[in-house]
């Protein structure tokens, strides 16, 4: 008599770790693509910015212009990869018409948002790393300060893990992702003190500068580096993690309503 073995299906509380590793799992397959190339167009931005500008633009007393340059290109390689990873993976599933067996499984609310923001923060803080370790052969900045560089990065990276899985809900297709990533996600980035210090702008743009999340967040990260910012890292920190909660009780308000996931 032949004995058939059964594999033990997985108990539902452990449902997100294996929709966590199949996240994480869809980038790494294609690292050259999701974690190398965004390297590669950082250290670009390095290269251009810092051999135009290295001579003419002095921010901090005593930190060259390239080395300004690094923790801004650094955070802004987490918050774009971070908030890519998430959008693209739930749309992807929406198009394929794969995410109905996710929505079969005892998932909950706070499963889908754990693996899929998890996964999110796990790239971002990846490719920043990467823009990092490269950027240690050109302009080696040294934190001041690593936990407020830990803390700012993994506040980034979550925020915009949310902020994918939100668009990603919202999203219906490609094009509309696309439209949340060029008119929001890419305007706010780049005007959030990547290239510059707000100080160098009038006083108009300063203060629609202050209403930018992401530029308390790069400004925090900044700050762990060279132990000085444009606005207190304290105020960052309470604006970044405030950002985050908002977001996040939204977006899991939304996953629990099933908000266009269930026709």
């Amino acid at each position: 008599m032949r004995t058939t073995h059964l594999q033990a299906l997985p108990a539902p509380n452990d449902g997100w770790k294996m929709l966590l590793k199949k996240e994480v799992l869809r980038f790494w397959r294609v690292a050259f693509q999701t974690i190398a190339a965004p390297v590669l167009t950082a250290v670009l931005y390095l290269l251009i910015f810092g051999h135009v500008l290295s001579d003419r633009v002095q921010v901090y007393p005593g930190v060259s212009y390239v080395a300004f340059l690094v923790p801004g290109l650094v955070m802004m390689s987490v918050l774009q990869n971070a908030f890519a990873n998430s959008a693209s993976s739930l749309v992807q599933s929406k198009i394929m018409g794969n995410l109905v067996f996710t929505l079969l499984t005892p998932l909950s609310a706070w499963h889908w948002f754990v693996a899929y923001v998890g996964a999110a923060v796990l790239r971002g803080l990846l490719v920043g790393l990467g823009v990092y370790l490269v950027t240690l052969l050109y302009a080696p900045p040294r934190a001041a300060s690593l936990p407020w560089v830990l803390v700012f990065a993994l506040l980034g990276a979550g925020l915009m893990g949310v902020l994918g899985l939100l668009a990603g809900l919202w999203a219906d297709k490609f094009d509309q992702m696309a439209v949340f990533q060029n008119f929001i996600v890419m305007p706010m980035t780049f005007l959030a003190g990547v290239f510059y210090s707000i100080h160098s702008l009038p006083g108009f743009w300063q203060t629609i500068s202050h209403f930018n999340p992401f530029f308390y967040m790069i400004d925090g990260f900044r700050y762990g580096f060279f132990g000085v910012s444009d606005v207190s890292p304290w105020l960052s920190l309470g604006v970044a993690g405030s950002a985050v909660a908002l977001v996040s009780a939204l977006t899991l308000y939304l996953l629990k309503t099933g908000y266009k996931l269930r026709g």
